[in-house]
């Protein structure tokens, strides 16, 4: 199968640098690379020099262009591959079989996308890399509408930070929504489901990934996010989704005390606590003036009927 890398970058730096070595160094390298680049001013050409095993194509869009899902649709478009990779900028391959073992689940016919396991380093964000394990766990599996009544919202889950999907799937589904203001891999993963296809997690293509938001951050994040459900509607409207939250608050609130790491409870808590409150706003944003809108979300361009 052919396969084809679509990395959307806004001021790629070191991570983008370590993540190209890593591409190069892989078992299965991509037949292609096509990076969709935010501001032309913000990107260093001198990239390109430290991937040279395939051609990398790379096209420039203004900021106010960017959409998570158009922009990455727009790359999609550009390529003639069997299979479609996903990377944020940000993402560092783990070891020298991401792209292999991504690649492996499209053994099954039925299987139209896969996502990888993302890792988080210990001794930087303890919280996150033990949160991880909730969304990111050590085994894999498939996951199809069998699955709603378990999983409820997690049987769509699936993160363009590292992705694939079966192009022809991909295109029967209309690509990645166009105007949406996050969420768009959750969103092509439930339309998939909902057309009985499998979505794969496959935990032996990792990369290394986190974040240092702060609790404001989460806030405004987990707006954006509900905003996107809420938006799209479909079965994001008939699943639960609070109950998985809760279940993860509460366990990592008791290994972080199993491991006397008292201190970052207050962190958690409050970090926790302004997920809830931006998702709950996010939820009722119609009932919400323009201008708190405007404070809250994290993608003001989105709101720009």
């Amino acid at each position: 199968m052919k396969v084809d890398l679509i990395i959307p970058t806004y001021k790629p730096g070191e991570k983008f640098k370590k993540s190209l070595s890593r591409l190069s160094k892989q078992t299965r390298k991509p037949d292609k690379i096509i990076i969709i680049n935010t501001e032309e001013k913000f990107f260093d050409k001198n990239f390109l020099d430290i991937y040279k095993d395939a051609p990398i194509e790379v096209y420039h869009i203004k900021k106010e262009d960017f959409d998570h899902g158009k922009t990455r649709d727009y790359g999609a478009s550009l390529s003639n591959a069997d299979i479609l990779m996903f990377m944020t900028d940000d993402a560092i391959p783990k070891d020298a079989y991401l792209v292999e073992n991504l690649l492996r689940p499209f053994e099954n016919p039925d299987v139209a996308a896969a996502y990888g396991r993302q890792l988080a380093d210990p001794k930087k964000n303890y919280i996150e890399y033990y949160t991880r394990t909730f969304n990111y766990p050590k085994e894999s599996r498939l996951k199809t509408k069998k699955d709603l009544d378990t999983l409820g919202i997690k049987t769509f889950f699936c993160s363009n930070v590292c992705s694939a999907y079966r192009k022809k799937d991909y295109d029967s589904m209309g690509g990645f929504i166009h105007k949406t203001i996050f969420n768009e891999d959750m969103i092509m993963a439930s339309k998939l489901i909902e057309a009985g296809k499998i979505i794969a997690y496959t935990a032996d293509a990792q990369v290394w990934h986190w974040h240092d938001y702060r609790a404001i951050d989460q806030l405004h994040r987990n707006f954006d996010l509900a905003v996107s459900q809420v938006d799209y509607g479909g079965l994001f409207l008939k699943v639960k989704s609070e109950s998985e939250g809760v279940r993860m608050v509460t366990a990592t609130l008791k290994h972080l005390a199993s491991k006397g790491k008292f201190h970052l409870i207050p962190k958690y808590i409050t970090d926790s606590g302004c997920k809830y409150i931006g998702y709950k706003l996010g939820k009722n944003y119609k009932h919400l003036p323009q201008w708190l809108i405007k404070k809250i979300t994290m993608n003001k361009t989105y709101w720009n009927f």
